[in-house]
């Protein structure tokens, strides 16, 4: 299909202002990502958030709970979930309208984690941060009224890619047994080269130059085959949790979410992938200017729903587009 006429409309304005991602300086990416969400994205106030603190290994770690408004007996399932923007930018703030709309499409629990950033904390300290808010939850799942036996993790672009990670280091340590992983374009291989990574390097939010100084960054020191930040390179994904992975037609980063998630359904991963046609990296946190993002948050949302049910190992394959479409 051809990129969406609300996402070049977005897109080109972004180019006419020097792109959110791409600023002079790393405090000028802060403030564009931060100001973009502010202007571009919607935020619904149906959902009740609570504001907490854990112990983190650098002082108090936040976490942002959404609850949706729709009562259910019993013990809830939630999903603890790592927002994108590079390991340098991105917070609580740049995803908490997605974060209410998945709340309410899903109808569980969404904990969002204000993981520490880089450069001021390279890797691994937010890998780290993310597995302690994982622990955290499945060991506080009754006190939070949550069912144990339904927690997800998931998260968009690097977001993504630390969800998954999580999943393998969680199966490798015997625990904590997680239900579902939720890959919102995902970035699963941070060396990876050709293909949609060359196709789509400039001019679709963000560029190949930028991802290489955010990497630079994040993990000066790790190689770019590291599982622990390239978790499509695993050597094993048997005995990993259900999948729901959703890519963009023109994201860079799209064909390495496709090639995992083939990879998962090979190793017998129950897996169900979704490419959004038209659209572009980001896109579902932009629901002001890319009307499209509040309808693919329903499919993300009537997903989860299904497979935290317990009812649904299905999956498509090949890729199709979103029934939202």
């Amino acid at each position: 299909m051809p990129l969406d006429r609300s996402a070049r409309r977005l897109l080109g304005m972004l180019a006419a202002t020097g792109g959110a991602v791409s600023g002079a300086s790393l405090a000028d990416r802060r403030a564009a990502l931060a100001a973009l969400a502010q202007v571009a994205d919607e935020v619904s106030t149906t959902v009740s958030i609570e504001h907490r603190s854990i112990p983190g290994p650098a002082g108090p770690l936040a976490l942002r709970i959404y609850a949706p408004h729709e009562t259910t007996n019993g013990p809830q399932p939630a999903l603890v979930f790592f927002h994108g923007g590079g390991w340098v930018a991105g917070s609580l703030d740049t995803h908490d309208g997605f974060c209410r709309r998945l709340c309410e499409a899903a109808g569980c629990r969404i904990i969002a984690v204000d993981y520490r950033l880089a450069p001021e904390h390279p890797f691994p300290a937010a890998l780290m941060d993310c597995l302690l808010a994982v622990n955290w939850v499945a060991n506080h799942a009754a006190a939070l009224g949550l069912d144990r036996a339904r927690i997800a993790v998931g998260g968009d672009s690097v977001g993504g890619g630390l969800a998954a990670a999580i999943t393998q280091i969680a199966r490798d340590a015997g625990g904590p047994a997680l239900a579902l992983q939720v890959l919102i374009c995902p970035i699963l291989d941070v060396g990876r080269r050709g293909g949609s990574r060359e196709t789509f390097a400039e001019g679709h939010f963000i560029s190949h130059a930028a991802f290489e100084r955010d990497l630079a960054d994040y993990a000066p020191e790790i190689t770019s085959d590291d599982p622990r930040i390239s978790p499509a390179l695993a050597e094993g994904l048997r005995g990993l949790p259900p999948a729901l992975i959703h890519t963009a037609e023109f994201d860079p980063f799209r064909d390495e979410a496709e090639d995992y998630g083939a990879a998962l359904l090979a190793a017998g991963v129950h897996t169900d992938a979704v490419r959004h046609p038209g659209m572009v990296h980001y896109f579902y946190a932009l629901a002001k200017a890319i009307p499209y993002a509040e309808a693919a948050a329903g499919v993300i949302g009537a997903q989860m729903r299904t497979a935290l049910d317990g009812a649904d190992k299905s999956y498509r394959y090949p890729w199709s587009d979103s029934a939202a479409s």
